[in-house]
């Protein structure tokens, strides 16, 4: 009888902690999650003055909307513009990046760092390329920027 009683006191006990595992399981699962086509962008070599632009794009993969609360650049040469509304499970959003290569020679790295409503995931985007100096002392960069990239 013993026997019997512990048998059923460690089989109650198995099954408890399988439903819980699985219910914690199912709870690290829900909510947005975010997938990005690139998250990394070379231009390769632009002349300077110009402004390259290039954009990620991402899809929300996750049961619940997604929102972008805040996309920062590593600095003011470069600017995102981002979707701006809530995105949708299994719909897709963008972030366009503009690198202003006015006065900045040489090779460059940025990053653009992804705040959002996905606890604890912070994502971090970047741009890297080479400025070849500009013989023409007139340029003007506020000038119709050329647009490389997609």
């Amino acid at each position: 009888m013993k026997k019997l009683f512990l048998l059923v006191i460690l089989f109650i006990s198995a099954t408890t902690l399988t439903i819980n595992a699985q219910k914690q399981s199912a709870k690290t699962t829900e909510g947005p999650k975010i997938a990005f086509e690139d998250e990394s962008h070379n231009f390769g070599a632009i002349k300077e003055g110009i402004v390259a632009e290039f954009t990620f794009k991402f899809k929300n993969t996750g049961d619940q909307p997604l929102i972008l609360k805040d996309v920062r650049p590593s600095c003011g040469c470069t600017t995102p513009e981002w979707s701006k509304e809530p995105v949708q499970p299994g719909k897709t959003g963008l972030i366009v990046v503009k690198f202003n290569s006015a006065g900045r020679p040489g090779k460059f790295n940025k990053s653009i760092t992804i705040t959002s409503n996905i606890p604890e995931d912070t994502k971090i985007l970047f741009i890297s390329g080479t400025v070849t100096p500009s013989t023409d002392n007139s340029t003007d960069p506020n000038q119709s920027p050329l647009r490389i990239g997609n």
